[in-house]
């Protein structure tokens, strides 16, 4: 079955691959200067705020909203292939507003929040104007189980009190980020599933401490990355509540569906650039007299690869029509054979496209061993590989259970 994107979105993948190809990739070598410079490391970076205005102009913004009242109202499916464009490295997608776990926030806001809650939070994200992080996972408990997080919660006159410690946070670190969306257990109730609610807390808050800054097989991934937080009597207006008391686990379940499509999506696209470098060194390097595609089977690794990345890209478009004409309940096995599937694969062909290049692939002069630390990271993160496994099999074997007697 091909699976067919409208016009419209086809006119916006040319446009986010031409913006791309003129301004993304010319200024990597830029980004990367200026990051690492050591008075504007965990500060804006210069060349990406001054992207994100151009692209912003251009009307190349919030394209993963399906709601035309925040974005341009593509499907699933419409949006696929421009994550898959913007998977070329790290910050591509943030040029364009696009960016997790931004996206998923803006996302959630966008369905549950109230109109005091938009105004405050999901306009000055949709502009551009902040940052956001979502504060889930923590180090004392197994987080892939959603219902584990312990993050305290408790009802003190008109405010909640929150204490705990979260971990490997997303996106504290940038000056621009104003807003935590925490989950904390806030319920008695009997279901699991009813004991947490999501609460929006201004990063300013006093008790919120960030900690440090973790790395991801030692990138820090500056100025955004990843940071430890801690939680200490923290008091936020019961009226700071998403959705309602209760509805945490409902509210993480719904958000992430697409984003773990649009996570697959842009390992596609990660994994066509290792690709397209792989080829590029195989065929300009010599050694031992030949052309590196000709030694050792270089040249059925490249088959491979392409092979592997046209079967989960398909996979994926496959998954996003499900979301878009049967629901997020119907899909749910598929989404996770992508979850599963897209990060394995472009882990594969990186790791190939490295070898490929020898030392310098493990460098900072090729985009490969970011491309790997942040694919091998989607194996963790949004569900680890086992819970995901769990999800299919669990779906695959339900198809046999009336049948187990004959």
């Amino acid at each position: 079955m091909v699976f067919k994107i409208s016009e419209k979105a086809r006119a916006f993948v040319e446009r986010v691959t031409a913006f791309r190809d003129q301004y993304i990739y010319p200024n990597e070598r830029l980004f990367a200067e200026q990051v690492a410079s050591g008075s504007t490391r965990w500060k804006p970076v210069p060349i990406l705020e001054e992207l994100r205005r151009e692209a912003k102009a251009q009307g190349l913004w919030n394209l993963f909203m399906e709601d035309e009242r925040y974005g341009p109202g593509l499907s699933n499916l419409d949006y696929a292939p421009i994550a898959e464009v913007t998977g070329c490295n790290e910050w591509a997608p943030e040029v364009f507003n696009c960016n997790p776990p931004d996206s998923g926030n803006m996302g959630i806001l966008a369905a549950h929040a109230t109109d005091e809650q938009k105004k405050r939070w999901l306009e000055p994200l949709l502009q551009g104007e902040i940052r956001s992080c979502f504060a889930m996972t923590e180090r004392k408990v197994a987080s892939s189980d959603a219902t584990n997080i312990s993050t305290s919660a408790k009802i003190a006159g008109n405010d909640w009190v929150i204490n705990g410690e979260k971990i490997f946070i997303s996106g504290p670190g940038s000056p621009a980020c104003k807003l935590a969306i925490v989950m904390c257990r806030s319920e008695a109730a009997t279901d699991r599933k009813k004991q947490h609610s999501i609460i929006l807390m201004p990063l300013d808050t006093p008790g919120i401490t960030i900690n440090r800054h973790m790395t991801v097989l030692g990138f820090d991934y500056a100025p955004r990355g990843h940071s430890e937080l801690t939680f200490d009597d923290v008091r936020v207006p019961l009226g700071d509540t998403l959705l309602g008391p209760g509805t945490g686990f409902e509210i993480v379940q719904g958000r992430l569906g697409p984003g773990r499509v649009h996570h697959a999506m842009r390992c596609v696209g990660a994994a066509e650039r290792a690709l397209e470098l792989m080829c590029r060194r195989g065929t300009s390097r010599t050694a031992f007299g030949k052309r590196l595609v000709a030694l050792g089977g270089n040249s059925d690794l490249i088959a491979k690869s392409r092979i592997e990345i046209n079967m989960v890209r398909s996979l994926v478009l496959k998954t996003a029509y499900l979301l878009d004409t049967a629901g997020a309940a119907a899909a749910r096995s598929d989404v996770s054979q992508v979850k599963v599937a897209a990060p394995e694969m472009a882990c594969r062909v990186v790791d190939r496209a490295i070898q490929m290049h020898g030392a310098i692939g493990l460098s900072q002069d090729t985009a490969l061993a970011a491309l790997y630390a942040r694919l091998r990271t989607l194996r963790i993160a949004d569900g680890p590989d086992e819970v995901h496994l769990r999800v299919i099999a669990r779906d695959e074997l339900g198809k046999y259970s009336d049948k187990s007697a004959s």
